[in-house]
């Protein structure tokens, strides 16, 4: 099964899951290089609910957020390697700085997030709108992709 969808997919594939009755989880980011911090986090996401979709940041979102040095790996390879773990249901990749429509479509039950962004982060309002709850994880400490960068680049 190809878990790379497209946000025409993902609506529809939403829809039908909600219908089901079925418990949507999603996250977003940029996963540009892999670590054990995203692993921790992507696990306990799972764990919220029966689906987890990942709204992963395109390319040109990741400049936006992050600088032109970013992302390291392209946005075709960042999803192919969320794809091959097990917890995550579905990618999609969304080119917004922000994944405020994503979720707008998406209508998820549970929107996990870093602790560091707190109860209030931008994703609450349209989250609540909808009955859903914002799930805060901890965060392993000194484990970032941006961490990574500045250790290699010493």
């Amino acid at each position: 099964m190809n878990k790379i969808k497209t946000k025409a997919e993902i609506e529809e594939i939403s829809k039908d899951l909600i219908q089901k009755n079925k418990k949507i989880v999603t996250c977003n980011g940029c996963f540009d290089i892999l670590h054990i911090g995203h692993i921790k986090f992507l696990k306990e996401a799972k764990k919220q609910g029966d689906v987890l979709i990942i709204g992963l940041n395109s390319d040109s979102s990741v400049k936006q957020n992050k600088g032109p040095e970013r992302p390291i790996n392209n946005e075709d390879d960042r999803a192919e390697v969320l794809a091959a773990l097990e917890m995550v249901d579905y990618i999609t990749i969304f080119n917004e700085t922000t994944p405020l429509n994503l979720l707008e479509t998406i209508k998820p039950d549970i929107h996990c997030n870093g602790e560091e962004y707190g109860e209030n982060c931008i994703e609450s309002e349209i989250i609540k709108k909808y009955g859903g709850k914002i799930h805060l994880i901890k965060l392993k400490k000194g484990y970032s992709t941006t961490d990574i960068i500045q250790k290699l680049n010493k």
